[in-house]
């Protein structure tokens, strides 16, 4: 089967836009999470703080009619998408080859929202007719096709916080197998809205400390929740034929990917991490790779106490011996939680740590939780990992994970 490589990347991230600023981010080790309580209305809610993508413009990508006919997450896609063809140097031709796959968690739940006021406050017959296609989730992927002119598949996928990371491990799938030659794949979220804020409030997964520059505290003992963010991470996945022929230089390689289900319940994993740990060994296998050779994971890492302690666990699972020797840390204590979007701009932190030689750090990491005693990596660390881990797991107990090589 043919190698797939990563020959462009498209991020829209609290960090910045594009990937010149998010790899400027990730090197300063900057926290990018402010207040948002004067602009969203939190009353009631505890969680004060969120990642904002406050550079992004969906008009310096996408013209003003175009735009008003999508929702925020869709404008981030295409925008990411867009960003990944220009950072690759690709103009697609071969448009029935190409594929599209676009993982999100919630869709456009603000145009819910707006119309559902509107059909209660002013009738029916004001409901929005564009509505349906702008909530629905396989809108990102659906625009990004249709903007683009890419004829082959194009799939949206809803698996919670691990979708953009099934959505490169599907493309991975279709490139191997020779169905396409080349993939816009990744993920999008873009939720910071009262509802949303709520629900994860009210079942105590949001992190109520209102400094931005500690609420996001992955395996930190004194972490009590994640952070809400927005964002997109689109890659462009091509086979190695198909780079080669055009002259692409690649990133990394997309070598492995694992899924796998917990079973076991709606919201919190098993404590023993089982189901993360064998969707990291079946990502190893898929790239007949060992656990010895794992230089560097980029963990889920959402900074509450479940995750973090059964993550952990399943990372001494997999690699024994050497699980204190291995360097692990979080993007989200930079960005916070992108929820859909998480897995494909976490995917760019792991491609950043084989491109530039540097480890991006856990930043706000300060305090070892007994539970939690690997190598969080406080701190941006020389290093120059060959072979690195992406992990995002899901609601649901979804769980998936990416294997990433130097090239």
């Amino acid at each position: 089967m043919p190698r797939v490589w990563v020959t462009g990347l498209g991020v829209i991230s609290p960090l910045g836009v594009g990937r010149e600023e998010f790899f400027r981010g990730l090197r300063e080790g900057r926290v990018a999470i402010r207040r948002v309580d004067r602009e969203v209305d939190l009353e009631g809610i505890g969680a004060k703080v969120a990642g904002v993508a406050d550079g992004f413009d969906p008009l310096s990508f996408i013209p003003a009619r175009r735009a008003r006919r999508m929702g925020r997450a869709t404008q981030m896609a295409l925008a990411a998408a867009r960003l990944a063809l220009e950072d690759g140097g690709f103009s697609p031709r071969d448009t029935e080859r190409g594929g599209v796959v676009v993982g999100t968690g919630i869709g456009a739940m603000e145009a819910l929202v707006e119309n559902h006021l509107v059909l209660l406050r002013r009738g029916a017959d004001r409901v929005s007719p564009l509505l349906a296609p702008v909530m629905m989730p396989n809108a990102p992927a659906a625009e990004v096709s249709i903007e683009l002119g890419i004829k082959g598949p194009s799939v949206g996928v809803v698996t919670a916080c691990a979708a953009s990371a099934h959505a490169l491990g599907l493309a991975w799938g279709w490139i191997r197998r020779g169905e396409v030659d080349w993939a816009l794949a990744g993920g999008t979220e873009s939720v910071l809205i009262p509802l949303v804020f709520a629900a994860f409030d009210r079942m105590g997964a949001l992190s109520r400390n209102p400094d931005p520059h500690t609420a996001s505290r992955p395996f930190d003992a004194q972490r009590d929740g994640f952070v809400l963010g927005e964002g997109a991470g689109i890659l462009l996945l091509e086979s190695e034929g198909h780079a080669r022929a055009r002259g692409a230089q690649p990133l990394a390689e997309l070598a492995g990917f694992g899924q796998t289900s917990d079973a076991f319940h709606i919201t919190a994993p098993p404590e023993d991490g089982e189901g993360a740990r064998r969707a990291m060994e079946q990502a190893l296998a898929s790239a007949h790779l060992s656990p010895q050779e794992v230089d560097y994971i980029n963990a889920h890492g959402t900074s509450t106490p479940l995750n973090d302690r059964a993550e952990t666990r399943a990372i001494k699972a997999l690699l024994g011996e050497r699980a204190h020797e291995v360097p692990v840390s979080s993007t989200k204590s930079q960005i916070g939680h992108l929820l859909g979007a998480a897995g494909a701009v976490e995917a760019g932190a792991t491609i950043f740590a084989l491109c530039e030689g540097l480890l991006p750090a856990t930043v706000t990491w300060r305090q070892r939780d007994p539970e939690c005693d690997l190598d969080y990596v406080p701190r941006v660390r020389p290093a120059h990992p060959h072979t690195a881990l992406s992990n995002s797991f899901g609601f649901g107990g979804q769980n998936a994970c990416l294997v990433f090589r130097a090239v």
